[in-house]
């Protein structure tokens, strides 16, 4: 005790100890701010753009994230995938070039895709929305000894190249959707994101 009646050290105490209750209550106030910020299930259901990290993804490897409540695959294409792609025999494709658009504008040529090594596709088949399985290897004895490899939709027996260009004579109308998406660096897509508005 001083002179005045007043215990320093509980004074410090006191003030420590306010000190740490408030920044408790500061932390407790911010992270829910923060959170906010987040889209909510909602808005990435809507159509929020969602990013996809492939800096893990080897060649011939696919991933899938979910937009719009959709799949969107990405695949890493090798060096052989993207030659078999662009050297198909077109006239086994419905519509090689892509004149019944399912892709942004900013997307054109035979591997409709930014980058001829990354293809993102929404994995739904145009046909009546199935998911088509990933089949990359060519040649595959089930599906013809001509199979160049892409996706084969097993419900109705749709088939797909590596672009998602559809083949002929298959139930499916027109080629898979490529949704709009863009880079961040060389390792982020952000699906659901035009580059120009990005």
């Amino acid at each position: 005790m001083t002179e005045h009646g007043i215990n320093k050290g509980r004074r410090r105490f006191l003030v420590g100890a306010t000190t740490v209750v408030g920044a408790v209550g500061a932390v407790g106030v911010a992270v829910p701010f923060v959170a906010s910020w987040q889209p909510s299930a909602r808005a990435r259901a809507a159509g929020a753009p969602v990013p996809a990290d492939i800096s893990k993804l080897e060649e011939g490897q696919q991933m899938t994230v979910e937009w719009r409540g959709k799949p969107v695959w990405l695949v890493r294409r090798s060096k052989e995938m993207i030659e078999a792609t662009e050297n198909l025999d077109t006239s086994q494709l419905a519509d090689p070039d892509s004149e019944d658009p399912q892709q942004p504008e900013y997307i054109s040529g035979p591997l409709r895709s930014i980058k001829p090594e990354v293809g993102v596709l929404v994995g739904i088949c145009t046909h009546l929305g199935c998911s088509p399985t990933f089949r990359p290897e060519p040649g595959a004895s089930d599906l013809g000894g001509d199979w160049p490899g892409g996706y084969f939709c097993a419900c109705h027996g749709s088939r797909f190249d590596l672009a998602g260009r559809v083949f002929v004579n298959v139930p499916a109308p027109t080629n898979l959707e490529v949704p709009p998406h863009r880079y961040e660096g060389d390792n982020i897509v952000w699906v659901g994101e035009d580059k120009e508005s990005a």
